[in-house]
């Protein structure tokens, strides 16, 4: 699948899942919601009730409630009460009302201002309000109309103006858990995304060294064919310089494709962890001196080695260490210019470690190619530093080298400024306990 159809199906699949936790959590908040305007609409009722009883007591005049079995079923209780109260002079107290509502809205734990009007219910003309300002339509819950008097012709009606944040309150632990949810499954399909983009990476990355490896064998293989064919003829045999030259060309054609299989099986072993080392005092000075001695004859370009070697000896396994250092020393030529300084140096440091360093003047790495410079295949950085379609190779130098110090119990460093210098370090500790 192309990577922008993983995008394509991972947004979609994500908004699908935001789509069904914002219905959840919007059908929490109305049944919430549902709840406390249920409440409130319940304790309307104690709470006129509340307050006639609380001002039946400041009167002494004598009253007569009235009722009638029609209509009990359609006015309340309370209703009787304030249409008693109000024929013997005692009208509805809202400050006393207001004060009642909101304590037996804390008894039921629920938090909000409250606005108290009383109002034509008919016309819904508010006569008489506790509060001074209008109440905002968004987001409040507004009571029934309660009458208080037997003709209707005025009631009751109570405004919740801020419920909200007692309904995101009661929802609090959902939402946190909402949050977390969401942040894990993004994290989820974020990482599923450069898995994905990686294993592709890795794919391309593969199918490109196979055509590159194919490539770079076809050429020795034709050209030991060739002289094998020449030398079978015998058209050279009274030719000794140039049957001579046949046969050292088909010796280092062999010799690189055997160095070629070499590295990838060593590779292969040291992924798998079967890589076996044999490990010894390696004689440092010796071994830079013949590796310099070797690139200096085979290279195109113009070289100049400094060594400077205070430490002279490295407890390592002397072929692969070898083959790490020849890597390092091959990069700085291919990825330099014309005129090429290499130094090379060793030391012992403080934390009792041996250093090896290979440090060139070429083309530098930039900040972004550092994060894959030491990965298996890797290709593209290389081609644009070289600046010439591409250095030759399959991107497997580095890695090899850092997998070779690793199995070491070592470590490898790099510093570089692009268009200056690279210089790769190697510390190997001194002694490895052996398992």
């Amino acid at each position: 699948m192309k990577k922008k159809h993983v995008k394509l199906t991972t947004l979609v699949g994500l908004i699908a899942i935001v789509a069904l936790q914002t219905v959840w959590l919007y059908n929490t908040y109305y049944l919430i919601q549902h709840d406390i305007e249920a409440k409130s609409n319940s304790i309307i009722h104690d709470a006129l009730i509340s307050e006639s009883i609380y001002r039946m007591r400041l009167i002494d005049k004598p009253m007569t409630i009235e009722s009638g079995e029609v209509q009990q079923d359609t006015i309340p209780y309370c209703t009787y009460l304030q249409e008693a109260l109000f024929q013997v002079g005692s009208d509805i107290l809202l400050d006393k009302l207001d004060s009642i509502y909101t304590d037996l809205l804390k008894k039921e734990q629920i938090q909000s201002n409250i606005i108290i009007n009383k109002l034509y219910p008919k016309q819904n003309i508010v006569l008489e309000s506790t509060s001074k300002e209008k109440a905002s339509q968004w987001g409040t819950i507004t009571t029934r109309p309660i009458p208080i008097r037997l003709d209707n012709s005025r009631a009751i009606q109570v405004i919740l103006t801020n419920p909200y944040w007692d309904i995101f309150g009661r929802m609090s632990l959902l939402l946190i858990a909402t949050v977390l949810m969401m942040i894990f499954v993004a994290g989820c399909i974020v990482y599923q995304i450069k898995i994905i983009a990686k294993q592709n990476q890795i794919a391309r990355a593969r199918q490109d060294f196979s055509y590159a490896m194919i490539h770079d064998m076809k050429t020795p293989l034709t050209s030991i064919a060739m002289g094998i064919s020449m030398l079978k003829s015998g058209k050279i045999d009274n030719q000794p310089e140039k049957k001579a030259k046949h046969l050292r060309i088909m010796e280092e054609e062999t010799e690189h494709m055997l160095k070629l299989s070499n590295k990838v099986l060593t590779l292969s072993k040291l992924e798998s962890g079967k890589l076996e080392l044999i490990k010894q005092e390696v004689n440092l000075p010796a071994m830079i001196e013949n590796l310099t001695e070797i690139f200096a004859i085979k290279a195109t370009k113009s070289i100049r080695f400094n060594t400077q070697l205070e430490a002279e000896t490295a407890y390592a396994d002397e072929e692969y260490l070898r083959e790490a250092v020849s890597n390092l020393i091959d990069n700085a030529i291919k990825y330099s210019n014309e005129s090429v300084q290499i130094d090379i140096f060793s030391k012992e440091n403080e934390k009792d470690e041996t250093v090896i360093g290979v440090r060139d003047n070429g083309l530098g790495i930039s900040m972004k190619d550092r994060k894959s410079i030491f990965e298996k295949f890797e290709r593209a950085a290389a081609t644009e530093r070289s600046g010439k379609g591409g250095a030759t190779g399959f991107g497997l130098g580095l890695n090899y080298v850092q997998r070779v110090v690793e199995a070491h119990e070592g470590t490898i460093e790099l510093n570089s400024i692009e268009g200056e210098y690279s210089e790769f370090t190697i510390h190997l500790p001194k002694f490895i306990n052996e398992i």
